[in-house]
């Protein structure tokens, strides 16, 4: 197979003065350290990651090779600034770290030659379906099922890992959801950790991962949702808040964008855990989730295993390459 032509970059821009952000970077990683990968980031890595345990070749960023091959396919990962990047000529493979919404660039298909929009996952896709049409498919990336692995009960400590990614009006669900979920766990004497998006390494959380026998994963929705992800490739069920409703951006919900049903939890079945809706219905629901985990009814890496490992999601992006490929010639 030829190699296939990726590209994916995070924004960046000078601030003060021209080419300033190639010594902004050098300073931030001095004083802050590694940088925390996105998720978008991760899409991108993991993805690599997937061909090359495929055997799949590819090159990263070649701007003046795919220039000269107007024929070929551009695999545009993301992030959108990168449409921007060049006068594409080439059949473009868009995503899956794309735009939010259609409205952002409404004239996308029209300006570009897209054939092809991926997106992370189903409620999105449905989400932009009435602009895009059967151009836009779901494709979720893979997990690496080797780094992430389980680790036996016996070795941890931290009864319950309280995960919060609620990045809208967290002060109000704070007092809410958060603040009575996390009370309800001291008042039985639990040991629970917590962690907030955002605000850690992957390493911490994966560290917190190899000593949980559970996790809250509290979010409002997620189009992929790669670390609850990752921690049921690590053998950790999950009792997670899946509120439904609408789509919560406040950069397009309710003016812009009205669009329902989506998820917290897109990727899942019954091996994975338990959902609730709201608190009145978390007690219930982990009553549920305490009596399964007792009595060890989940499987939570099973369910990775047969649909999110690295080769598998990768392959599906393989196959929708060659549906491209197919178009085009």
């Amino acid at each position: 197979m030829k190699f296939l032509n990726l590209f994916y970059e995070e924004p960046e821009g000078d601030r003060w003065f021209p080419l300033d952000r190639y010594p902004r970077r050098i300073i931030r990683r001095i004083v802050r350290g590694k940088p925390r990968l996105g998720g978008q980031t991760r899409v991108f890595l993991n993805l690599c990651a997937g061909l090359n345990k495929l055997g799949i070749p590819y090159r990263v960023n070649d701007y003046r090779y795919i220039q000269q091959h107007s024929e070929e396919i551009a695999c545009i990962i993301g992030k959108p600034h990168v449409l921007d990047k060049i006068k594409w000529k080439n059949p473009i493979l868009f995503g899956a770290a794309v735009f939010s919404h259609f409205c952002d660039d409404p004239q996308l298909l029209e300006r570009l030659p897209i054939r092809k929009i991926l997106v992370p996952g189903e409620w999105m896709r449905k989400m932009l379906e009435p602009q895009y049409g059967d151009k836009v498919l779901a494709w979720p990336v893979g997990i690496d099922t080797e780094e992430w692995v389980s680790v036996p009960l016996d070795r941890k400590d931290i009864d319950v890992l309280l995960y919060d990614k609620v990045r809208w009006e967290h002060d109000r669900y704070e007092e809410e959801l958060i603040a009575p979920i996390r009370s309800y766990f001291q008042d039985q004497n639990l040991k629970i950790a917590e962690i907030r998006y955002g605000f850690y390494k992957e390493e911490e959380f994966h560290a917190l991962l190899n000593r949980s026998k559970a996790m809250v994963f509290l979010c409002e929705h997620e189009t992929q949702g790669i670390a609850y992800q990752q921690a049921l490739s690590c053998g950790v069920p999950i009792l997670a808040w899946d509120r439904g409703g609408f789509w919560q951006d406040p950069s397009y919900f309710p003016d812009k964008v009205k669009f329902a049903p989506v998820s917290s939890v897109p990727y899942w079945d019954e091996r994975c855990g338990v959902k609730f809706k709201d608190i009145s219905e978390f007690f219930t629901k982990l009553e549920e989730f305490l009596d399964k985990l007792n009595h060890q009814q989940f499987a939570p890496r099973d369910y990775i295993l047969a649909n999110l490992t690295l080769e598998k999601c990768a392959q599906h992006y393989l196959e929708i390459f060659k549906e491209v490929q197919k178009s085009v010639t």
